[in-house]
């Protein structure tokens, strides 16, 4: 008997399409076993990956943790045990950007599986209640928050990831330089933009991922709109909760559609893995067109594969999510990669939240966020 491990993070877009996946090949191949873990899903952006690759093989991953990984030998570069069709495919049908944010100095970190990016949601049925025009641009936005309709994640990481896509917005050329984080004024620009869409909010919604954003949207008619958060296509699926979401493309800031910041997941495969054939196979069978159309899509995945976005049979099953949010996953940034920025990212969304909670000013947050733009460096 082969065994191998993974760990992902606990949600139903991750555990449940990774086990289901898992259970059919080892049907397809007597003799496998692959069990799963989970941990959250702040332990799964910002725990080091040192801490998990004596216990697992396969670790599920984001691209920021690139350099990290290859500069401390933790994984191993995919690259080399790929043929020329196997990365070709790869290459050619992950939705944007997906397959080359995991790959770095002509290494590759992970195998894509998941496609994801933050975009706007909403309740259909809170929006005809409240007589709501859907949103089109960041004046229209802020008008929808001032009656207290709209709401965000000010988890700090996501704080910072909708920052940074202001800051792209607004040309403020982040992490260009090695002395300067972005340019000053338009640094502060986006986040007057964001604290002025904040304030009418909760002060909870400090506190709020992605997760719980889409639970309480759900479950609560507090809410009928949120501008942008790492999209979760389940909760536009009816058959996984009672009041469905619509999900849809980013607003215009400017006269330009907004840009957010890629997401998405991919597998990675530990340095102290002893079934590296196994894992690799696996991994791709999980990424194959076929299954991500398939298991992996109907047990809750969010499949990476472009062909499953624009497939017309998932429509009604999938509440129109990957049609109508395509293009904003499809334009979406990739983050940096170097070694040191995954701290960085979890350390600069505080001083936005102190910001916007009025504790701060504007010109203190930007000089610790430069700050620790300055110690990610030395690393």
């Amino acid at each position: 008997m082969k065994t191998i491990k993974g760990i992902t993070w606990n949600h139903s877009r991750a555990f449940p399409p990774l086990v289901a996946v898992s259970q059919r090949y080892e049907e397809l191949n007597p003799g496998i076993r692959i069990h799963w873990d989970k941990r959250s899903l702040d332990e799964f952006g910002h725990k080091p990956i040192d801490q998990l690759i004596k216990e697992y093989d396969l670790i599920v991953i984001d691209h920021p943790w690139a350099e990290f990984c290859f500069d401390n030998n933790l994984v191993i570069n995919q690259k080399k045990y790929l043929t020329k069709n196997q990365w070709a495919d790869l290459e050619q049908n992950c939705i944007g950007k997906s397959f080359e944010s995991y790959v770095f100095n002509n290494k590759l970190l992970a195998i894509p599986i998941d496609g994801a990016t933050p975009v706007p949601s909403w309740r259909p049925d809170l929006i005809k209640k409240h007589d709501i025009e859907l949103p089109k641009t960041w004046d229209d936005l802020i008008a929808l928050s001032d009656k207290k309709h709209v709401i965000m994640p000010g988890f700090g990481a996501d704080l910072f990831l909708n920052w940074l896509m202001l800051l792209y917005a607004l040309e403020a050329n982040p992490f260009n330089s090695r002395s300067i984080f972005a340019n000053k004024d338009k640094a502060i620009e986006a986040m007057q933009l964001l604290k002025c869409l904040a304030e009418p909010m909760p002060k909870d919604m400090l506190d709020w991922n992605p997760i719980n954003i889409a639970e309480l949207m759900t479950k609560e008619d507090r809410f009928a709109f949120c501008p942008f958060a790492y999209s979760y296509s389940n909760y536009c699926r009816p058959s996984f909760t009672k009041n469905p979401l619509k999900y849809g493309n980013l607003i215009k800031l400017n006269n330009k559609p907004l840009k957010s910041i890629l997401g998405g997941t991919g597998i990675a495969i530990s340095a102290n893995c002893n079934q590296i054939e196994l894992a690799l196979n696996f991994s791709l069978y999980c990424a194959s067109a076929e299954v991500q159309s398939n298991i992996y899509l109907y047990a809750g995945g969010q499949p990476v594969r472009e062909e499953v976005w624009n497939l017309e049979k998932i429509k009604d099953f999938t509440g129109g999510f990957f049609s109508n949010s395509f293009l904003s996953h499809e334009k979406a940034l990739i983050r940096p990669r170097y070694n040191g920025y995954v701290p960085f990212q979890e350390k600069a969304g505080v001083p936005l939240q102190q910001y916007i909670s009025g504790k701060i000013s504007a010109n203190s947050a930007l000089n610790s966020i430069s700050r620790y733009y300055q110690d990610s460096l030395k690393k």
